[in-house]
């Protein structure tokens, strides 16, 4: 005999929840999103890897995105759950795109792996390139693999015996003249090497601060480690790999990320895609 405690047909009905009412995330609808209060008018909604999400403008221009879970907002205070909205009747049906703009190609498989590679310095610029030219990688066949910092770049380079069909592309943080990292830099390119960077102290930088709910990225004295200052700085707990997470999740495509990246990434693939 099945138990009545867990059979949820034998709930009578005035102990059954109320269903919640699902809305769609039509822009200009203003909500308030439940755990932080953060209260907006959708700007869109969209699909990532972790599902859909909605982006909300508060009255000061502030936007921040949500997952668009199950009892995640209030609508005059009641509590509802956005959904996708329905597409327009005889709306186009435009082709796809992946995350760094490129044209989708539905049912691509990946290619095998080109002899070429691209490397990164860390792992979080690794995960950031995964996340917008991912899709395009796969397609390409270009592997992307991280330096855990670049003192052995010389060493991996000669390793690696870059050449024809076999090129090397490497993405350094803070590539500024002067410093290390272009010194080293400029013992190892050649013909069949690439390295370029951006100006920021970390990847994380070259995430649009507005994408992230925030005016800016603080400044962080020297001497000091530059995540857990920011993490300091902008009141989030000091674990540097929760704050990763929540940088990473602002991240849906191209367009939350810095030209100085955008253009330096795009270059990369360019030069080992031309070997």
């Amino acid at each position: 005999m099945r138990s009545r405690q867990y059979d949820p047909d034998l709930t009578p009905p005035w102990k059954r929840p109320a269903p919640v009412p699902e809305l769609p995330a039509e822009p200009g609808l203003v909500v308030e999103e439940a755990t932080t209060g953060f209260c907006g008018a959708v700007i869109r909604w969209e699909k990532s890897a972790q599902g859909l999400t909605v982006t909300l403008e508060d009255r000061f221009g502030k936007h921040r995105v949500f997952p668009m879970t199950e009892r995640g907002f209030l609508l005059e205070g009641r509590v509802v759950t956005l959904v996708r909205p329905p597409a327009a009747p005889g709306a186009p049906q435009g082709p796809g795109r992946t995350a760094s703009g490129s044209i989708a190609v539905p049912g691509a498989r990946a290619r095998v792996a080109r002899a070429g590679r691209l490397y990164v310095e860390g792992r979080h610029d690794a995960e950031l390139v995964e996340r917008v030219w991912g899709d395009d990688l796969r397609i390409e066949g270009v592997v992307v693999e991280y330096l855990e910092g670049v003192d052995d770049l010389p060493e991996i380079v000669h390793a690696f015996s870059p050449g024809p069909g076999a090129r090397l592309g490497v993405l350094v943080d803070h590539l500024v003249p002067g410093s290390k990292e272009s010194r080293i830099a400029a013992q190892v390119t050649g013909e069949h090497v690439l390295v370029t960077g951006h100006p920021f102290v970390d990847v994380w930088q070259a995430v649009k601060p507005s994408s992230l709910g925030i005016e800016a990225w603080p400044a962080v004295p020297l001497g000091q480690d530059w995540k857990t200052g920011v993490c300091r700085a902008l009141g989030w707990p000091e674990n540097t790999g929760a704050a990763w997470r929540r940088v990473l999740g602002a991240v849906r495509s191209y367009k939350d990320l810095e030209p100085e990246l955008l253009g330096r990434v795009e270059e990369l693939i360019d030069f080992v895609l031309a070997g």
